[in-house]
This record gives structure tokens, sequence and C-alpha cells, in this order.
């Protein structure tokens, strides 16, 4: 059985013919072409481990051809062997996911080498997609409640999939609103399409709209190449909108476009372009309230709200927290630590307002000190906990981090103003690790910091 399959492409005949015949001594499966157009319909008929190609190519030029391969297979490595290097083409195609760039002449055994690690970087690339797609079809494994609440969204998901509805999902921060749609997803008829899915809150206004629907060269300073919008490459599949409140006026004239048209117009563009894509949505927000604000367009809203589904939060289904808990120590520890019953009294009493994701985080940090194979509450960070909780964690001879906090008496928004505070200090004010330490969102850190005043402190 061949280790692997490689297409050479180069228009020397001896340097090709040479290479070729190498890499078959190694056992290779290999397949060769002087054209680069030729190469881009090999590569949409075959599937391929590792390409070798030269930049200079009739047809189509090796930067080209890796432009567009990056289109239809991002995950093949593309290994770029030339004798006519420069700065500015090993940079481009470095940008464009190049895996090596070789001069020539190159020898033998550096081109093995760097052939044997594309294909095990290949490899775990492919195991990793395999992984990924087992879990989503299975959604359950990552979905984790026993609640009359989850019961109830999980029959909801099995509903909803079988339809190509627009589905809106409403829920705090950490409630697993992009599983929710993972689920529906693997669930669906689309399941072997792709699953895209984008943070509307996390990016500026311009680049946000060149995510979504992508943008024609020269259209923007930056803008050198067309770009294919999200909407495009979810095409057949599912396309997840997180935190859809947070998209600005102009940029949801252009979604309610998409779901009532099925087009997108590229960021400096006039053609629209036809897209298939099933639109999951999700937001943390009061979406009346901001319609009433006049931030967000109530046709909009209409257009998205087709089947709502409310994610409760955990403190809602608090009998779910022994189950989570069981399954997160499963998958960090396999096992090896389970909780005592002091410690998950506390967990089961908290009000988890970071939902889920807190509790995960929680429980990680736990594992991490607990010295032997049981989690207790000296073990919990209890100074984030309200103040019975802290008193009963005491009891169980957990420490508060009062004398180095000053936590005592403290109310629940002065405790989180101080946890945000010592977080964001002991990260360096690094806004992104210190959302992921606090199990929240980056922009729900960023509007927990304006209501506290400190959103101008530090730098990130």
């Amino acid at each position: 059985m061949p280790n692997g399959r490689i297409l050479v492409v180069d228009d020397e005949d001896s340097i090709r013919e040479y290479l070729s015949m190498m890499l078959e001594r190694e056992g290779y499966d290999v397949e060769s072409t002087a054209d680069g157009k030729k190469a881009a319909k090999l590569c949409q008929k075959s599937e391929f481990d590792v390409i070798v190609t030269d930049i200079q190519l009739p047809g189509m030029s090796g930067i080209e051809f890796l432009s567009a391969l990056r289109e239809s297979d991002p995950n093949v490595p593309v290994i770029i062997v030339t004798g006519h290097a420069s700065q500015e083409s090993a940079i481009e195609a470095l940008n464009l996911g190049a895996f090596y760039y070789l001069l020539k002449p190159v020898s033998n055994e550096e081109l093995k080498h760097v052939v044997r690690n594309a294909l095990e970087m290949h490899r775990l690339r492919k195991e990793k997609v395999e992984l990924e797609r087992a879990l989503h079809v299975e959604g359950e494994r990552e979905m984790i409640g026993g609640s009359e609440e989850m019961q109830s969204v999980f029959e909801l998901i099995d509903r909803v999939a079988k339809t190509s509805s627009t589905v809106l999902l409403h829920g705090e921060s950490g409630t697993g609103k992009e599983l929710v749609a993972r689920a529906i997803h693997a669930r669906s008829a689309r399941a072997e399409k792709r699953f895209v899915s984008i943070n509307c809150g996390a990016m500026p206004e311009t680049l946000l709209e060149s995510e979504l629907f992508g943008h024609v060269k020269g259209s923007f300073t930056g803008a050198v190449r067309d770009k294919r919008g999200l909407f495009v490459v979810a095409e057949g599949g599912t396309f997840f909108l997180d935190e859809v409140s947070e998209t600005s006026a102009a940029i949801q004239v252009k979604l309610l476009r998409v779901l009532q048209e099925r087009e997108v117009v590229p960021v400096g563009g006039t053609k629209p372009v036809k897209v298939d894509v099933r639109v999951i949505a999700a937001t943390n927000a009061d979406l009346d309230k901001l319609i009433a604000e006049g931030s967000f367009r109530k046709d909009l809203y209409y257009r998205l709200n087709v089947i709502p589904i409310t994610i409760p939060p955990l403190r809602e289904r608090r009998s779910d927290v022994p189950l989570l808990v069981e399954h997160f120590l499963g998958r960090l520890t396999g096992g090896e630590i389970n909780v005592g019953d002091d410690a998950m009294e506390i967990l089961r009493s908290y009000e988890w307002p970071g939902n889920v994701r807190e509790l995960e985080n929680i429980i990680e940090r736990a594992v991490i000190l607990a010295d032997g194979n049981e989690i207790t509450a000296a073990d919990l960070n209890v100074s984030i906990f309200p103040e019975q909780m802290r008193k009963k964690a005491v009891s169980k001879g957990a420490p508060t981090g009062e004398d180095d906090l000053g936590i005592s008496g403290l109310t629940l928004e002065e405790l989180e103003r101080r946890y945000l505070l010592q977080t964001l200090e002991e990260t360096g004010w690094k806004k992104k690790a210190a959302a992921e330490i606090l199990g929240i969102n980056p922009s729900t850190l960023y509007r927990k910091l304006q209501r506290y005043g400190m959103d101008n402190q530090g730098e990130d």
C-alpha cells in the first residue's frame, strides 16, 4: 500500500520526472503535471495528501494555484520548490498557507524529510476532522443535561433539525448556544456539508463585513485579491451567527438581504452571489429592548426568529451540575478524580453567572489544585462565590481569600468587580486571556468593564 498520494507540478520535464521517480521509490503514489490549470483540475477530481509545486508555471502560476487550492481544499499541505525565489513570493506563499518553501537545487534528503512531515500533518488534520465530525453527529456527548428544561431543548433540536428553517437561539453567555447549533446541523440533511461559525461581537464592523460577505480586489486598502465570504464558504451547510445583536445597522441590512433573497454582494462588488445556507443565529441580549431603542431591525428579528429556542441558564437546572461535573472530570482526568460531597454542595448551590463555561473553568482549576483523587471544598476557588457559599466553604476547611482580597461583606456587584480586576491584573490586562479564565465572551467582559468604569484601564 502506498504511503500517500502526491501531486508534483513543474514545467521542467527533467525536474518533474526526477522528483516523481524519487518519491515513487519512497513508496508514494505520485501523479504529475506541467501545467497549473491542469493541476487545479486534478485536485478537483482526486484527493492528494501532499502537493509539490514550482512557482513559475504555464496556465496558472504556483501562487495562483495555491490560492485556488485553498478555496477548494484548505487542508492539503503544499510544498513550494522553486528556482525563482523572491521575498515577496515567499511571504505570499506562506500567507496562503504553504507548508514549506524550498529553493532549488534542493537535496533529496531535505525534500524527503519535508514530505514526511507534511504527510504527518495531513494525517493529524484528517483525524481531527473525523473526530470533530463524530462528536457533532453524536451531539449528546457534548450537550449534557437530564433536567426537564434540557430535555425540552433536546426535543426541539430533533424536531427543528428536520427542517431548513432559520433558528434564533436565546440564552446567556456560557449556556452552550454553539453546541445547540452544532447539534441541529449534525442531525440535519446538511450534516455532510460545512458548519461555519462567527462571533459578530468579536471583530470591528469593516472586518466583519468582509468576513461575512467577502470582498473584491481593490475594494479597500489591503484587498489584494478577491475573497469569498463565509456565507459562500458555508454553501449547502449551516452558518452560525453568534452575538448577532452586536451587528451594525449596515450589516443588519445585508443580513436581511441574505435571508430574504438568499444572495450576498461582496464588499466593493455589484454582482450578487446566490447562496444556499441554513442560518442559525444566537444572542444573549434582549432583542425586544434593542428594537425599541432602534439599534436592531424589527424586520431582521422576524426573519431570524422563525424558530426560537431558549437555552436555560445553569442556575435554573441545578440538577444538571453533577452530570456536567462528571462529564468535565471524565474529559480532563479519564474519571480518575471525583468531587467530594462538600465541594459538590457548594457547586450545586452557586448561581453560576457564567453558566456551563464558568463551571468547566472552575473544575479545570480544581483538578490542578487537588492533591489527591478527590476535589474537596478547599480545592475550589471560593473567593468568587457569594457570601453564604464562602461561609459554608470555610466550615469545610476551604480558604476564603479574604486576607488577600479584602472581600468580607462585599455585595455581589462589588465582589464581581474585585474578581474582574484581580483576573485582569493576573493576565497583565490581556482581556482575551482574562475572558477565557472567567469563562465569558470578550464582548461580555468589555460590557462588564464599561459598567464598572474600567474599560479604559490597562492595555490589550
